[in-house]
C-alpha cells in the first residue's frame, strides 16, 4: 500500500532521457528504471511490517545505506545516490532544489545476461564458477561484522515467527499441513538449539548479505559478485553465516542443480573451516525454501486470475521442497581408495550430491586438506617436504578428525584419500564404527598404463602428484586390500552408480 504519491518522481525518472528509451521494472519493494547506460532504483513508498519506506527522509536514508553496503562486495557498480528535488520553480530535478521529494540509487548498468540466475536457466552455469562464486562468499561472510543481539535459536526462531505469519496471510496452503509445518520447524529448531547458541557465541551471526539467491549475484569484470543485499531491516540480514549461504544453495537445489549446490557448500566449508555447522544446512535451506513458498503465496493473493495458477504451483514447489529438506536422512559413510589418477575426487563430486541430506555430502578429500594444512589454496602446488611421512600421517590423522565430527552431528561424508597403507584404511573403518554410522568402502581399481595416462593428462587440481609420485605407489603391493574392488577403467558416472548400489546393499 502506498503511503503517499510517488508519481511525480515516477514520471521525472521515466522522462529522464525520453520516455521511450526508459526500461521500468517493478519489484514489491522498488521501482527500477534503466536509462542508457545507467539504472536508477527507487524504494517504493511501501510500510510493511519488515520495512518502512513510507516518507522521502526515510528512502533517502535507505538509499545511501543501500550504496555504502553494496559498494563492498560490488565495487564499481554503485554510483552514487540522486537526491529528486523540487526547484522553486516547481519543477523536480537531481540534487538541486528546495524540497526532497524522492531518492534514487545510481548504478552502472549491466547486461541481464550477466545475472546467474540468467545464467542459470541458459545453462551457463559452470563448476569454476561455483567455486569462485562459494570463495568470493567465504571472503565477504569473514569480513562481515560480528554481532551479539541474542542467542542463535533466537535469531532463527524470529525468521519461523515471519514465516508463520507469512503463510497466515494466504490460502494457497491447507490450514493444517501449514499448522504441521511449522510445527516441523519449531520442533527441528528445539533439536539445534544449542548448536545455535554456541555458534552465536563465536561470532558465527553476523551483518549478512540477507538475499544471497542466484538472482542478487553478477559478473562484473569476469568475476562473481553479490548486489542487492537487505539493507532495510538489519534484523534480517544479521543471521548465522550458514542461514545465508544457505538461500544460494536451495536456490541451486531448486533449479535442478544439486551437484552445483554440494560442490558449493564443500568449497565454502573448505574455505571457512566451519564444518561444525554442516548438520545445519538441511534446516537452514529448508527454512529458505518456506520463506520463498510463503513469499510466492502472498503474491497469488494479488495477482491476476492469468498468473494465480502459476504462482500456486511455484508457491508449493518450494513448500514440499521445504518438507522434504527437513527431513534428516541416516548419515552415512563412503570411503574412496586408490591410486593417484584413478579418478577418486571426480566419482566423489558426482557422489556427495546423491546421498545425505541436502547439500548432499561433505567430501573429506586429502589433497584439500594437505594444503590447507600449509596455508595454501588448493591449485597451489606444494613441494616435495610437504609429503613426508610424517606429514602424511597428519593428513590422515585430519581425515579421520573432520570424518567423525560429521558423522557424530549426523551428517554424512566421502572420505578421498589413496588410503593405500593398512593402518589408514583400519583408522578410517574405525571412524565409522565410533560414530555409529553404516561405512562403504571402495578401492578404485585401475591399469598402471591408463594411471599414466591419466597423471600426465592432468589439468590444475588439488593433487600434486605426477608419474614419479604415481611411480612410487605402484611399487606397493595393494593386492591384500579387502574394501570393495570397483574398476576404474569406466565413466566415472557409471563407478558412482555402482559404489551407491554397494552402499544401499550394506
Amino acid at each position: 500500500m502506498l503511503a503517499e504519491d510517488q508519481s511525480e518522481a515516477i514520471t521525472f525518472l521515466q522522462e529522464l532521457r525520453g520516455a521511450t528509451a526508459v526500461e521500468r521494472i517493478e519489484t514489491h519493494i522498488s521501482h527500477v528504471f534503466l536509462v542508457g547506460d545507467r539504472a536508477f532504483k527507487m524504494k517504493r513508498a511501501v510500510k510493511l511490517p519488515y520495512v518502512d519506506f513510507s516518507t522521502p527522509g526515510m528512502r533517502l536514508e535507505a538509499c545511501e545505506k543501500e550504496v555504502r553496503l553494496n559498494s563492498v562486495t560490488a565495487p564499481g557498480l554503485y554510483i552514487g545516490v540522486r537526491k529528486i528535488m523540487r526547484g522553486k520553480n516547481g519543477r523536480l530535478g537531481f540534487d538541486q532544489g528546495d524540497e526532497l521529494i524522492d531518492a534514487a540509487v545510481e548504478m552502472v548498468r549491466f547486461d541481464q545476461a550477466a545475472l546467474l540466475d540468467r545464467m542459470a536457466v541458459d545453462g551457463r552455469l559452470t563448476a569454476e564458477l561455483m567455486i569462485r562464486a562459494a570463495r568470493m562468499i567465504a571472503r565477504f561472510h569473514r569480513g562481515a561484522p560480528t554481532t551479539h543481539q541474542g542467542s542463535g535459536c533466537a535469531n532463527i526462531a524470529g525468521v519461523l515467527r515471519i514465516n508463520a505469519a507469512g503463510f497466515a496471510t494466504s490460502r494457497v496452503f491447507g490450514a493444517d499441513e501449514v499448522e504441521n509445518f511449522n510445527g516441523e520447524f519449531e520442533r527441528t529448531l528445539t533439536a539445534h538449539a544449542s548448536m545455535l547458541d554456541a555458534r552465536e557465541i563465536t561470532g558465527k551471526v553476523r551483518r549478512c548479505h540477507g538475499d544471497l539467491h542466484l538472482r542478487n549475484i553478477c559478473m562484473i569484470n569476469q568475476e562473481p559478485r553479490l548486489f542487492d543485499c537487505i539493507e532495510f531491516n538489519d534484523q534480517l540480514a544479521t543471521v548465522d553465516t550458514l542461514y545465508d549461504l544457505a538461500f544460494l544453495l536451495m536456490d541451486l537445489w531448486h533449479r535442478g542443480f544439486p551437484e552445483y549446490a554440494n560442490l558449493v557448500a564443500n568449497r565454502y566449508l573448505d574455505e571457512t573451516d566451519d564444518d561444525e555447522g554442516f548438520v545445519l544446512l538441511p534446516y537452514f535451506m529448508a527454512i529458505r525454501a518456506a520463506v520463498r513458498a510463503h513469499v510466492i503465496a502472498t503474491q497469488v493473493e494479488e495477482s491476476t486470475a492469468a498468473d494465480r495458477d502459476k504462482l500456486a504451483a511455484e508457491a508449493r514447489s518450494y513448500f514440499d521442497l521445504a518438507r522434504c529438506m527437513i527431513v534428516m536422512k541416516p548419515a552415512r559413510l563412503i570411503v574412496i581408495g586408490g591410486l593417484s589418477g584413478s579418478g577418486k575426487t571426480t566419482v566423489s563430486e558426482i557422489l556427495a550430491p546423491q546421498f545425505g541430506s541436502p547439500p548432499g555430502a561433505r567430501i573429506v578429500e586429502s589433497d584439500r586438506i594437505r594444503k590447507a594444512m600449509h596455508g595454501v589454496q588448493a591449485e597451489e602446488r606444494l613441494g616435495p617436504a610437504a609429503y613426508r611421512p610424517e606429514v602424511s600421517a597428519k593428513v590422515y590423522a585430519e581425515i579421520a578428525r573432520h570424518t567423525l565430527a560429521i558423522l557424530r552431528a549426523g551428517g554424512s561424508a566421502v572420505a578421498d584419500a589413496v588410503f593405500d597403507k593398512p593402518n589408514n584404511r583400519a583408522r578410517i573403518e574405525a571412524i565409522a564404527r565410533e560414530a555409529g554410522v553404516p561405512c562403504t568402502a571402495v578401492w578404485l581399481d585401475a591399469e598402471a598404463s591408463m594411471l599414466r595416462r591419466r597423471v600426465a593428462s592432468r589439468a590444475v587440481s588439488p593433487s600434486d602428484a605426477d608419474l614419479q609420485v604415481l611411480a612410487r605407489q605402484l611399487v606397493a603391493d595393494t593386492d591384500d586390500i579387502t574394501w570393495q574392488r570397483v574398476d576404474a577403467d569406466r565413466d566415472a558416472h557409471e563407478i558412482a552408480r555402482v559404489i551407491l548400489e554397494l552402499q544401499s546393499d550394506s
